[in-house]
């Protein structure tokens, strides 16, 4: 389980530092979540351990959102001040992010199932 986490932790790491070397507008961890993504599919797999360990973790998500928790309630006269600013990029980035899913969704299954194997609708 140590070798996984400092797996884990080393790509967060080099995500970080590829952010901010570079000056990426990509937070650090999304960085290093691609790495690894891109370090298993090279690999052909999730080694056993690595699901173990993410496993473990995701067991006790609810453990990681404590310190988000504390950070709301130590600033919460911030949040209080910005409120409206707030919402409005809640409510504007979800809308975006639905509008965003549905012409995705509308683009891919205009492409029909036939569309992965280039066999088109007809056949003859």
């Amino acid at each position: 389980m140590l070798g996984t986490l400092t797996l884990l932790l080393s790509c967060q790491l080099a995500g970080e530092l590829t952010a901010r070397l570079l000056h990426l507008p990509v937070p650090g961890p999304v960085l290093g979540m691609v790495l690894l993504f891109v370090g298993l599919l090279v690999r052909g797999g999730v080694p056993e351990p690595l699901q173990e360990t993410a496993g473990g973790i995701l067991r006790h998500l609810s453990l990681l959102f404590v310190p988000a928790g504390v950070g709301v309630m130590a600033h919460l006269n911030r949040l209080e001040a910005e409120a409206l600013p707030i919402a409005a990029a809640l409510l504007g980035s979800t809308l975006i992010g639905v509008a965003l899913t549905a012409w995705v969704m509308s683009v891919l299954s205009r492409r029909g199932p036939d569309a992965e194997t280039g066999n088109g609708e007809d056949a003859s």
